[in-house]
């Protein structure tokens, strides 16, 4: 499994300024980020794996880079996907995709032969963001414009679509 040291290593191999974060107490997910160490949920990068039947019969496993405050909806994933059924992972699933522990999956340093799709809202900018390590103990900070120009994967609008016939999609809000 990987790990806050490889990561690192990584990093370094790659000249990216970067902070392994010891966390003050143990997470169980990258969802517990934001309580954890104390940002906004907008500034801390999760991974959500899904298991992805498509609709020739195989199944898929899919990482979605989003952020704590805008978690991937499996609905969405399989439209983009066209997708017949899209869930979360099982844990030994994510586990053997990824590389990573469940639920502490890193961005970085998925294998290549793993389809990603990251979130369009993530914001390149030079503020720091927080993304787990795969350790409970850790966490990673860093640019978001670094981690956006080291993610590989595939760019795409993960927004709720709007209902068809609805107030909002008919006259825009003033």
């Amino acid at each position: 499994m990987k790990d806050a040291l490889a990561i690192h290593r990584w990093l370094l191999a790659h000249q990216v300024h970067h902070e392994i974060v010891r966390l003050p107490r143990p997470m169980t997910c990258a969802e517990e980020l934001p309580e954890t160490v104390r940002a906004e949920p907008g500034r801390c990068v999760v991974v959500t794996v899904f298991d992805v039947a498509t609709r020739i019969g195989s199944e898929v496993v899919v990482a979605v880079v989003a952020t704590a405050a805008t978690p991937p909806q499996p609905g969405v994933v399989g439209g983009l996907l066209g997708a017949r059924q899209v869930r979360p992972a099982p844990a030994f699933l994510v586990n053997s995709a990824t590389d990573y522990t469940d639920g502490l999956v890193c961005p970085l340093l998925l294998p290549e032969s793993l389809p990603v799709l990251i979130d369009d809202r993530l914001v390149a900018d030079d503020m720091a963001v927080f993304t787990a390590t795969g350790e409970r103990h850790t966490a990673l900070c860093l640019r978001a414009l670094d981690l956006l120009n080291l993610l590989t994967g595939k760019t795409v609008d993960l927004r709720t679509p709007r209902p068809r016939g609805t107030r909002e999609a008919v006259a825009p809000r003033h």
